[in-house]
Formats: C-alpha cells, structure tokens, sequence
C-alpha cells in the first residue's frame, strides 16, 4: 500500500494528537487524586471528543488504560532510582491489560533479571515479556529508526479505517516489532500482514491476548 507525503504527514499528526490526548485524559482522571494529596480544589479539565474517542475505542476501559499508564510510570521511576541500572541501560516499559513488555539493552544478564524482579513488583502487573538483548545500549539513529517503523506500521493500520489502530499497540526495538492487544484472531493476523509489508522490520512478536 502506498500512501502519499501528504496523507504521512496527516497521519503522523493523528499519532501524535492521539498520544497526546491520552496523557489529558491520564491527568483528568488524576487530578482529583491530586487535589485530596495537596488539599486543593480540584480544576475542572476539559477533553475534547475526539479524545474521548480514541480512549472509547480501545478494548480495555479506561480505568485498566489509567492503570496502564501507572503501571509504565512506576515501573520506569524504579529503575530510574537504581543509579547502576539507569547509567547503563536503556530500558522502555509498556503495558498493556497489565501485561508488560519489557525492551532495551541492558549489559549485563544479572542487570537484565533486576529489571525484570522490578518490573513483577509493581502492583497490578500480571505477566511480564522480558524482551532485552544483553548488550550495550543502541544508537540515536537505530532508536529514531525504530520511531520510524513504528510510525509507519500505525500509519498503515490507521489507513485500515475504523478503529484498528487503536486496538493494537506496537513497539519496535532494533527492528524487531512486538505487537500488543486484545484482539479478535482476525484482527490480529490483520496487523502481523500490515506489519510484514512494511520495509526494515527484521521480526514479529505476537504478544496478543485473543477475544475468540
């Protein structure tokens, strides 16, 4: 499928507001949590529908999405706070139905299972996908690769219609593409075809919880 500079460019934008609405929607629904920690009242937020949108069209609910979210942040914080691990690796956390991929580069095997003990502490997690290479962190250019791909998958999947997109969430890690979701068995074939036809992905992980 080719798709034009023009329809990349708007498709790219898409992402980008999609990703963006969901950090909203995040801090609305923390915010009255935040205003009991620090005995305010609390400031009324607004999202725009098509926020709303993207956040209905997701198979999980918006409370397991927020919990999601925490769960990536906490998890994240914690190796933050280990000085040896955050100096030498290059870790990224992504949940989903909390089920957690882990990816990165990390030097050590010792270092690569601490990671992971980390990650099975943070409360409400259910499985991890421990995905690491042994080895020193990747490059500037092979990370902006990856961003890359991945945009490009989405772009591809966005160009589906409906709300596809949306129900599938993809990561790529030195070329490899894990994809995520809860998905009928048809929409997961859907994204491994769609992902195979975009140039510069070396494998596909499917880590797809199926509705059928």
């Amino acid at each position: 499928m080719t798709i034009s500079y023009t329809a990349r460019f708007w498709i790219f934008l898409f992402l980008i507001t999609d990703y963006l609405m969901r950090k909203i929607l995040l801090l609305t629904a923390l915010l009255p949590l935040f205003s009991q920690l620090m005995g305010c009242t609390a400031t009324t937020v607004t999202s725009t529908a098509g926020g709303a949108a993207v956040a209905a069209s997701d198979q999980r609910s918006f409370g397991t999405q927020l919990d999601d979210e925490i769960i990536e942040l906490n998890a994240s914080n914690a190796i933050y706070q280990d000085q040896r691990l955050n100096e030498q690796s290059h870790v990224n956390i992504t949940s989903y139905n909390f089920i957690v991929l882990i990816t990165g580069e990390t030097p050590t095997k010792e270092m690569r299972s601490r990671i992971e003990e980390i990650v099975k502490s943070i409360p409400k997690v259910r499985r991890v996908h421990n995905m690491m290479n042994t080895a020193a962190p990747s490059s500037l250019l092979s990370r902006t690769s990856d961003t890359t791909l991945t945009a490009r998958i989405k772009a591809d999947m966005l160009a589906q219609g409906g709300n596809f997109a949306h129900k599938v969430k993809v990561v790529t890690e030195n070329g490899t593409t894990y994809l995520m979701g809860v998905v009928t068995r048809q929409q997961g074939d859907l994204a491994v075809t769609l992902t195979q036809g975009i140039g510069g992905v070396q494998k596909i992980v499917k880590l797809f919880e199926y509705l059928d």
